[in-house]
């Protein structure tokens, strides 16, 4: 035997909006919380690969007497299994290199990264 279909049945418009009202406060509770987070992460990444780099570049100086042509020759000589991806780019193609401070020298003194943007401290990444 059917059920007969009650016609109240479902959701008042009051009570949808109070539902959403509060899922909506939820929301911009935790958004603001989470982007902060997944930034202060791809800080902490570059921090990181940064010191990962350096420490290679120190090395190859230390080991060869000079400084690395490009980035790869760290990987072909094994200082680095391979060279880490900048996290704010994307890409370890991006990375910003420097020779070093004497004239005479050559290669790869230092590393920066490539993203344009500023980090929390107010300084740019291509900075740090």
């Amino acid at each position: 035997m059917a059920r007969p279909v009650d016609a109240n049945a479902g959701f008042t418009l009051i009570e949808l909006i109070v539902t959403l009202s509060i899922v909506a406060l939820l929301l911009s509770i935790v958004v603001p919380h989470y982007t902060g987070r997944v930034s202060r992460a791809e800080e902490a990444v570059l921090r990181e690969n940064l010191l990962m780099l350096r420490d290679a570049l120190d090395k190859h100086y230390s080991d060869l007497g000079r400084y690395p042509e490009a980035l790869p020759e760290l990987v072909s000589k094994r200082y680095l299994r391979s060279i880490p991806r900048d996290p704010l780019t994307r890409s370890s193609e991006t990375w910003l290199v420097f020779a070093p401070p004497n004239p005479g020298a050559s290669g790869v003194f230092d590393v920066r990264s490539g993203s344009p943007a500023t980090g929390s401290d107010g300084k740019p990444y291509a900075e740090w």
